[in-house]
Parts: structure tokens; sequence; C-alpha cells
């Protein structure tokens, strides 16, 4: 069920990061999920290293603090993803 919760969360941040950022992304949902996930580590992690990953109630900060980490791994991971796509479309 763990992994369950991650791809769902994964998926709701990556699509939120996307909404978030300007213009149109390149990146497909699969890696937006991805991403996602990776956004939600993020956050957990810098959550954990101020102290503010277990509050009473809900967990504002922490949460605050996936997305800003989803929205920029989403904006970088989409470049990365346009110049490797870009790169391999001049070699073909």
């Amino acid at each position: 069920m763990t992994w369950l919760w991650a791809i769902i969360v994964g998926l709701a941040l990556g699509l939120i990061a996307k909404a978030i950022i300007p213009g149109k992304q390149q990146i497909p949902l699969w890696l937006t999920v991805i991403f996602g996930m990776l956004g939600s580590l993020l956050g957990n992690w810098l959550a954990t290293g101020i102290g503010v990953a277990d509050t009473k109630g809900i967990d504002w900060i922490r949460h605050l603090l996936q997305l800003v980490g989803a929205v920029f791994i989403v904006a970088v991971g989409d470049r990365l993803w346009v110049s490797m796509r870009s790169r391999k479309k001049h070699v073909a």
C-alpha cells in the first residue's frame, strides 16, 4: 500500500507542479509521476532538516515543501528531457 500512496502522491504533486510552472512541459506522464515522487522525497528531507516533518495536526509546511520540491524537480527534469530529446533528433 505504501507504493500505491507514493504513486498517487507523485502523480498529484507532479501534475500540480506542471500546472504551476509557466509554459508547456514536454515530459510524459510516467516521468511526471516519478518527478513528483522525487519532489515529495526532497520536501520530506527538507522538512526533517528544519524540524517540521511531524507537527500536531496537518503538516502544512511539509506539504508545501513537497510541492516546492516537485516544482523544482519537474522544471529541471523537463529541461533535461527536452535537451536529451532534441540531441537525439540532431544525431539521427
